[in-house]
C-alpha cells in the first residue's frame, strides 16, 4: 500500500505543470517591465479622471444628490431611471438625437464615399483636394456653429436671402431656428458639412490598399465602373464602412456643441435638446445631478448596446 504522503505521479507533473507555467509568466511579466512602466501613467491617469468619475457618478445615479452636503443625499434606487424615460422632454431628446444620428451618418459615409472616389482618380491637383475636403473637420465646432447659425439667422441670413430675393422660392423669411423642426436642418447640414472629410479620408486609404490587380482582371472580363464598385469596391470596402457606421453613430449619439449653440440650450420650449444638451441642463442649470446622471448612463447602455451588435458585423468575412 502506498504511503498517504506520496503524491501520485500525474498530480506531480500537473503541479510542476502550473508551477512552471507560472514561472513562465513571471519571466515574461518582468522581460515587458518597461513597458508596463511607460503604460503605468496612461492608467493611473484612466483610472482617475475617467474610470473613477464613471463609477462615482454611476452611484449619484441613484440619489436624490445633494452637492453641498453629499451625507444628506436621499437614496432613490432606480427612480432617476424611471423619470427620464417617462419625461417628454427626454423622449424628444432622445428623438432628436436619433433622427441627427440616422441622417447625418448615411450621409457622411455616401457623400465621403463619393469624394473618395474622386480623390483616387489621378487628377492634377490631389493634394490641394484632399487639405480642403478634410479643412472642415479641423475647423472649431464653435466657429463652424456660429457661422452656420448666421447663415440660417431668419433676419438677415444668406440662406434666405438666396431663397427669398435671388430665387424667389419663398414669400417671407423662413425662421430656421426658431421652428423645433426647421431648427434640425442646420444642424443636420452642419454635421454632414463637418464629418464628410474624415470619412472620405478613411474611405480613401481603404481605397488605395485595394490591389489594382482585381480590377483589371474585372476590366479582362469586361465589367465597367459600376460593376466593379458593387462587386469589387463595396465588397472590399465593407470593414472599413462598418467602422466607419460604429464610430459615426458614436460621435451622432453624442452630438452636443451644435445644437447648444444654435438652439440656445433647447430653445423654442424644450423641444430642441439633444441628450446631451439636456443633461447639461438638467445637471448645471438645475443642479439636480441624480437626474442628470441618470440620463447619461441611459445614453452610456444605448451607445454600448449599438456598438456591439455594429462591431459584429465586422466578423463576417469578406467575399467577392
Amino acid at each position: 500500500m502506498p504511503s498517504p504522503w506520496i503524491l501520485p505521479q500525474a498530480t506531480t507533473r500537473m503541479i510542476d505543470g502550473t508551477l512552471a507555467q507560472r514561472l513562465a509568466l513571471g519571466r515574461k511579466i518582468w522581460t515587458l517591465r518597461s513597458g508596463y512602466a511607460f503604460l503605468l501613467p496612461g492608467f493611473l491617469l484612466f483610472f482617475l479622471f475617467v474610470l473613477l468619475p464613471m463609477v462615482y457618478s454611476l452611484r449619484i445615479s441613484f440619489f436624490d444628490w445633494n452637492p453641498v452636503l453629499p451625507e444628506r443625499s436621499i437614496f432613490l434606487g432606480l427612480s432617476n431611471y424611471a423619470r427620464a424615460i417617462q419625461d417628454p422632454i427626454f423622449q424628444r431628446a432622445v428623438i432628436n438625437t436619433l433622427s441627427y444620428a440616422a441622417i447625418t451618418v448615411p450621409a457622411q459615409i455616401a457623400i465621403g464615399l463619393f469624394v473618395a472616389l474622386l480623390l483616387d482618380q489621378p487628377l492634377r491637383g490631389q493634394t490641394f483636394f484632399r487639405g480642403a475636403y478634410y479643412l472642415p473637420v479641423i475647423t472649431s465646432w464653435v466657429i463652424v456653429t456660429l457661422i452656420f447659425e448666421y447663415l440660417f439667422n431668419s433676419q438677415a441670413g444668406l440662406i434666405n436671402f438666396l431663397l427669398k430675393d435671388v430665387l424667389g422660392l419663398v414669400q417671407r423669411p423662413i425662421a430656421w431656428l426658431a421652428d423645433p423642426i426647421l431648427t434640425m436642418v442646420p444642424i443636420n447640414l452642419l454635421g454632414i458639412w463637418k464629418g464628410v472629410g474624415w470619412s472620405a479620408i478613411i474611405l480613401l486609404a481603404s481605397l488605395q490598399a485595394i490591389p489594382r490587380e482585381f480590377y483589371e482582371a474585372a476590366a479582362v472580363d469586361g465589367a465597367g465602373f459600376w460593376t466593379s464598385l458593387r462587386h469589387i469596391t463595396l465588397p472590399l470596402l465593407r470593414p472599413t464602412l462598418v467602422f466607419l457606421i460604429v464610430v459615426l453613430v458614436i460621435g451622432g449619439l453624442n452630438v452636443y456643441i451644435s445644437v447648444l449653440l444654435m438652439t440656445d440650450g433647447g430653445n423654442p420650449l424644450d423641444l430642441t435638446h439633444s441628450i446631451l444638451t439636456l443633461m447639461y441642463e438638467v445637471t448645471f442649470t438645475r443642479l439636480d445631478f441624480g437626474y442628470g446622471a441618470a440620463i447619461s448612463y441611459l445614453l452610456t447602455v444605448f451607445v454600448f448596446v449599438i456598438s456591439i451588435f455594429q462591431i459584429r458585423m465586422l466578423q463576417r468575412r469578406v467575399e467577392i
